[in-house]
């Protein structure tokens, strides 16, 4: 009977905070879970901390997600939830293990507006949704914003056998993802969004998870579109090397019985499980991240694409134009050995095996004699830029692909970077034109300004239609200069693709 009493009450409650949301207008509205409440501004609705599954803890720490529980009456939804564990993060954000949740922001009245939902970065071991202040895509764009908590790290993506009987160790942080895009496509409505006009986008490790839900079985259906923005969608882990990298992650933690890793891993404290094993890396930049083998992610992105294996759905995919320098410059602050020109051919060597062979086609003199330069040009192209155009090309032979290329030096991204190199228009330097980031929001010139307008408006148009508004096809390549968009023929010589095409790096 108290059980009978507790459904009507939930339903009810629902139905009373239906009239208040039906059109995408109140500042509370219903989900399957429950009622959240959300702050109405003047020109946006903004809802946060929406949980999305079940807290992943106790026994459920290393297990597929599984459906939030339902609470009585209204969630508070005004501010974040805690973001999953990882290093602490350096704007001072709180983190838990009970972390998988998500925002949306929409536009002040909301009727199934498009959506989209954004998979953020951070190399699979930081970051958070709350980070990406979405009004402006969703006022300017007059569409429903996601952003998306999900396990990140040695929670997210240790692949132990003995965390999974089955034999589909790893990816728990993808089907978070999954689960997200679930939740959005039931809930969604509710908020003025359209379940069926979803468009997932993400930079970075949120680019490379994109490309795994274009191949993964269980996100069909779950999107119509996607954006790809800086994933290097071929350094994917293989189940092999993940599995012992996690193996010998396990047994450094104290865990090596094999009978009990499992009950073992899930004892101990979070605080023991912030750093995290390494599955691949890009010119020594190591991490974690989805593991290709199984049923959640059967075959390599990449090689999906070229046998026709992806979901045929329209997609954006880009590069800045020199994403390397970035990383090169975490490289050196950390180590504090820059590249230098003797050490070039041999830090060629390093990465790629036949350092002469790279360095006679990134020769010092066209970079001014800088070896840092240089060095990041080689890896921005073999691992960013040219991966990007093979994706693109892959894609296209089955639908329709836009492609891009962010390069303006001057973003105020530059400013959280310290390099003794010019950065050019490093990794994660468009973000400030499609969202307000933390110390760099109102950062950007009257010429940025436009810029940003010109990409919001790029962005959404395709969120909305499935096609970029005055955009050619695949083939040619925007380019969101200071001096605005402009098309470009030459992208591929520009970054030497014809060189890495016939190049293997080991």
């Amino acid at each position: 009977m108290r059980f009978v009493v507790v459904v009507f009450v939930l339903l009810a409650a629902s139905a009373c905070a239906s009239s208040d949301a039906a059109v995408g207008g109140g500042e509370v509205v219903p989900t399957t879970s429950g009622q959240v409440r959300g702050t109405v501004a003047q020109d946006y609705r903004l809802f946060q901390g929406i949980p999305y599954a079940a807290a992943p803890v106790g026994d459920r720490r290393w297990q597929p997600p599984a459906a939030p529980s339902p609470w009585l009456g209204e969630r508070d939804a005004t501010k974040p939830g805690p973001r999953c564990p990882q290093q602490k993060p350096s704007d001072g954000a709180a983190t838990s293990e009970d972390c998988l949740s998500l925002n949306v922001w929409t536009p002040k009245a909301a009727t199934r507006r498009p959506v989209l939902v954004w998979i953020h970065g951070g190399a699979f071991l930081n970051g958070g949704g709350d980070r990406y202040d979405a009004r402006d895509l969703a006022t300017r764009g007059d569409e429903v914003v996601v952003t998306v908590n999900y396990r990140l790290g040695t929670l997210g993506f240790l692949a132990d056998p003995a965390l999974a009987p089955s034999g589909d160790a790893g990816n728990y942080g993808l089907q978070d993802q999954q689960q997200a895009l679930r939740w959005v496509r039931d809930n969604i409505e509710a908020f003025g969004g359209d379940p069926g006009a979803v468009t997932i986008a993400g930079e970075s490790a949120g680019g490379m998870s994109v490309c795994d839900h274009l191949v993964a079985p269980g996100s069909r259906g779950l999107f119509r579109a996607a954006v790809i923005q800086s994933g290097p969608c071929q350094a994917q882990a293989t189940l092999a090397g993940a599995v012992k990298s996690s193996v010998d992650y396990t047994s450094r933690h104290g865990c090596a019985d094999r009978a009990t890793a499992a009950a073992c891993l899930r004892e101990l404290p979070v605080a023991d499980l912030v750093d995290a094993p390494q599955f691949f890396a890009i010119a020594g930049i190591g991490m974690p991240g989805p593991v290709v083998g199984g049923s959640v992610l059967p075959v390599p992105p990449l090689d999906g694409f070229r046998r026709g294996a992806a979901v045929p759905v329209p997609v954006v995919v880009g590069t800045t134009h020199d994403e390397f320098t970035y990383f090169l410059a975490e490289q050196v602050a950390a180590t504090k050995k820059p590249v230098t020109p003797d050490g070039y051919v041999a830090a060629l060597a390093h990465v790629f095996g036949d350092g002469a062979s790279v360095a006679s086609h990134y020769p010092l003199a066209s970079f001014g004699g800088d070896a840092s330069r240089a060095y990041a040009a080689a890896v921005t192209d073999s691992g960013f830029a040219c991966a990007a155009q093979d994706v693109a090309t892959a894609l296209a032979a089955r639908a329709p692909v836009w492609a891009y290329e962010f390069d303006d030096p001057t973003s105020p991204a530059a400013a959280t970077i310290h390099a003794p190199f010019p950065l050019g228009a490093a990794h994660t330097f468009e973000l400030p034109y499609l969202f307000r980031l933390d110390g760099q929001a109102g950062l950007l010139t009257p010429a940025q300004q436009r810029l940003s307008g010109q990409m919001i408006g790029k962005w959404t148009g395709f969120v909305r239609s499935g096609t970029p508004p005055d955009w050619p096809r695949f083939g040619a390549v925007q380019s969101f200069r200071p001096d605005g968009a402009a098309v470009t023929t030459s992208f591929a010589a520009d970054h030497r693709c014809a060189f890495w095409s016939g190049f293997k790096v080991p």
